[in-house]
C-alpha cells in the first residue's frame, strides 16, 4: 500500500486538519509523511522611494518564519503520533507544481491535501491548488473536505 505521504500545508485550519487526519492515516498504515509548504517569491511595487532592502528582508523573514512554525506544528504532531517525519519547504510561484515535483523528488507514492471548497465565481478567479493538483499528477491524490 502507501510507505511515503505527502503533506502539503499553507498553514490554515483546513489544511492543519488534513494534515492531523493524514498523520493519522499513516500511523495506521505504518507509513511516514513528508511535511511540506510553498514559499511564494515575493514581489512588490511600490511608488514610494522610502520602501527599500530593508522591507523586503522584513517580508522574507515573516514568510520563512510562518512557513517554519508550519512545518513545526507537522514534526510536532507526528513526533506525537509515532510517525516518521521529515519537513521541507520549496520556493515557487506555481504552488500546484511544486506539490507535484515535492511527491517525486521526495518518492511519495500518495498527497494528502486539502481543499478550500472554493467555487463559482470564486473558483474561477482564485482558482484552486487542489484542483490542479488532481489534475496533473500522476502520484493519488487523497483530499481532505
Amino acid at each position: 500500500m502507501f510507505k511515503h505521504i505527502l503533506l502539503p500545508t499553507d498553514g490554515s485550519p483546513l489544511s492543519e486538519a488534513a494534515m492531523r487526519k493524514g498523520i493519522e492515516f499513516a500511523k495506521a498504515i505504518n507509513a511516514r509523511v513528508t511535511g511540506f509548504c510553498v514559499i511564494p517569491k515575493l514581489r512588490y511595487f511600490s511608488y514610494d522611494s522610502d520602501i527599500g532592502p530593508e522591507f523586503e528582508k522584513q517580508a522574507v523573514a515573516a514568510v520563512q518564519a510562518e512557513v517554519n512554525k508550519n512545518l513545526l506544528a507537522i514534526e510536532t504532531a507526528a513526533k506525537e503520533a509515532g510517525v516518521p517525519c521529515e519537513a521541507v519547504h520549496e520556493k515557487s510561484d506555481q504552488t500546484y507544481d511544486a506539490i507535484i515535483k515535492a511527491a517525486q523528488k521526495w518518492e511519495c507514492d500518495l498527497i494528502i491535501m486539502a481543499s478550500h471548497g472554493r467555487r463559482g465565481m470564486e473558483g474561477l478567479l482564485i482558482g484552486s491548488e487542489t484542483q490542479k493538483v488532481l489534475t496533473h499528477s500522476k502520484i493519488p491524490v487523497l483530499v481532505y473536505r
